[in-house]
């Protein structure tokens, strides 16, 4: 607006030179300042853009995904074992709040970790996560132990004992180590495995919920990289 401004008052001033009654013809002085004050007013306005001029092209920033180191941490206790299954020799255990680098993976279920004793496999099932998993490896499973299971364990007379209160019932286990090549025992209640012994381990006791009438059923499982074996079945009953 200002522009226009300075514009309009500079042609006005040329075109009042020119009629001027004094003279028939304009003063050389007033034509030259009307010039150059029109002059300089056009080369200050600025200039329309082209419609051919080159428009700039926008830059495109792509991100680059930002990995992170898989880790694994588990809940509770956790087995990592030499293979992906309870076949397979216990290496190490997982502890609570510690993490662990994840190194493969074994489908459905199976991470296999880095830890201090050696790689092993924890269990899906078991394990939680982080990081840049989508890029872990896949892995296969090492073959499954050859070779017979140790020899089963026995209860000897009185091999267990119990005491029933209110409740809950206070459990105690003892057998006989035939075994000597066993890589540990294993505590199966009803069927659920519930504890893991070292090795020569002949003792173990627990305090469940059992209330009077219903029963328990305790075995002995002997393990090492060949296979299992379990010992007869422990029944027990509240009165």
């Amino acid at each position: 607006m200002k522009k226009l401004l300075i514009l309009s008052l500079a042609l006005g001033l040329f075109v009042a030179s020119c009629n001027m009654p004094v003279s028939r013809t304009a003063d050389p002085q007033i034509a030259t300042a009307a010039a150059l004050t029109v002059q300089a007013a056009l080369e200050a306005a600025t200039p329309l853009a082209s419609p051919t001029a080159k428009q700039s092209t926008p830059t495109v920033v792509i991100s680059t995904p930002t990995f992170s180191q898989p880790m694994a941490s588990v809940g509770d206790v956790v087995n990592c074992r030499q293979g992906p299954g309870k076949d397979y020799e216990r290496v190490t255990q997982i502890m609570p709040l510690e993490s662990v680098k994840i190194v493969g993976f074994f489908p459905p279920n199976y991470w296999v970790v880095s830890t201090r004793d050696g790689d092993c496999w924890l269990a899906g099932e078991f394990t939680t996560p982080s990081g840049s998993v989508a890029a872990v490896p896949t892995v296969t499973a090492p073959p499954t132990p050859l070779g017979g299971g140790p020899e089963p364990a026995t209860f000897p007379k009185n091999g267990w004992t119990f005491f029933c209160r209110g409740e809950e019932a206070d459990i105690t286990l003892s057998w006989n180590d035939k075994a000597d090549n066993e890589s540990g025992y294993r505590i199966v209640r009803d069927g659920e495995v519930v504890a893991e012994l070292p090795v020569n381990s002949t003792y173990f006791e627990e305090t469940i919920p059992l209330r009077s009438g219903q029963s328990v059923a305790y075995q002995i499982r002997a393990y090492n990289q060949g296979g299992t074996s379990d010992s007869s079945t422990a029944t027990i009953t509240c009165p």
